[in-house]
């Protein structure tokens, strides 16, 4: 077997739970094959490169062996090579500003403290 459809191998690759989410995924266009949106019945082959936005955030994988069936997370691992790029580090994640639970509306003084804040 040479070829599998895209929505049975991005799930039994665990990019998606499910079979289902990863055709409705499909549907809504968060998965790409070598760049173009990819159908659920699109084939998959081995070299193509699968872009697939998930929970996590965007994968992108290439496909180093087709499966059909759901496996392993261990054997699902040696069915494609990571290229999505390292989250970035916890410093340069912009932290946002937070009022107290409780605290009410802001007032005027509270909103352009919070204005000249976003500004920087």
């Amino acid at each position: 077997m040479d070829t599998t459809r895209a929505d049975v191998w991005t799930s039994s690759v665990r990019l998606y739970r499910t079979r289902s989410l990863a055709s409705a995924a499909c549907r809504a266009g968060h998965v790409r094959i070598n760049g173009a949106k990819a159908k659920p019945a699109q084939p998959v082959r081995v070299g193509d490169r699968v872009e697939a936005l998930t929970d996590g955030g965007m994968r992108t994988v290439v496909v180093a062996r087709i499966i059909v069936k759901r496996v392993g997370a261990g054997v699902a691992v040696e069915c494609y090579v990571d290229h999505t790029p390292a989250p970035p580090p916890k410093e340069e994640v912009a932290l946002m500003p937070r009022r107290d639970r409780g605290a009410g509306r802001p007032t005027k003084r509270d909103r352009r403290a919070l204005d000249r804040l976003r500004r920087r």
